[in-house]
């Protein structure tokens, strides 16, 4: 059980730091360089990790609920830098549930096509939670909460008259986060289970 843990937290740890990175990547191709200069635009989990998203939630999640959540530092980015300036903040992030979605569908389909005939038994497990780990990622950061993924693509959609909302949620982000994984948490998990299965043509490990 602790050897599986280590290997759950490295994954997620890997997967949270590829996510970030895709952010900056998105930054800087739209014309903000912000992440580069910082030296954010690299794949060393010392540079992104969080003490409580990369460590203490995971922790609490697995071991509490069995459901694995986690974050990275976030990447920092100047959205008045962004050419677009309608739609590239929300570009930056869609980047990073992308880069999940990305990782569930490579490691889906080398388990889909290759699954027990090829692989070991220890590989194939790391790679199945290499995809429902991905695949919890990119569902949970789409959630349009601050301040995750899903709240910038919705601030994006959402008439500029009501801009002035944003702020006053931003604030209260962190708490709807908890409210809502404590107690709403349970309705994507069929959405994240039915994609595994989708992925990998086999149920949930």
């Amino acid at each position: 059980m602790a050897m599986e843990f280590i290997f759950v937290i490295a994954i997620l740890v890997m997967s949270v730091v590829i996510h970030e990175v895709s952010h900056g990547y998105a930054a800087l191709a739209l014309g903000d360089p912000t992440a580069k200069y910082q030296g954010r635009l690299t794949l060393n989990p010392i540079s992104h990790l969080d003490p409580i998203g990369s460590f203490l939630v995971p922790l609490l999640g697995y071991f509490v609920g069995g459901f694995i959540i986690g974050w990275a530092k976030p990447v920092p980015f100047n959205p008045y830098n962004l050419r677009n300036q309608k739609w590239g903040e929300a570009l930056v992030a869609i980047a990073g549930p992308l880069s999940n979605i990305a990782l569930a569908i490579i490691f889906g389909l080398v388990i889909r096509f290759t699954g027990q005939t090829l692989m070991s038994q220890t590989f194939l497990s790391l790679a199945e939670y290499v995809v429902f780990i991905n695949i919890t990622l990119a569902v949970f950061n789409l959630v349009p909460i601050p301040p995750l993924d899903g709240s910038k693509i919705l601030f994006a959609i959402l008439p500029y008259k009501w801009q002035n909302l944003r702020q006053s949620f931003e604030i209260s982000g962190f708490i709807f986060i908890l409210i809502f994984i404590f107690f709403f948490w349970h309705f994507l998990t069929p959405i994240i289970y039915w994609v595994f299965t989708f992925l990998v043509n086999q149920s949930v490990f």
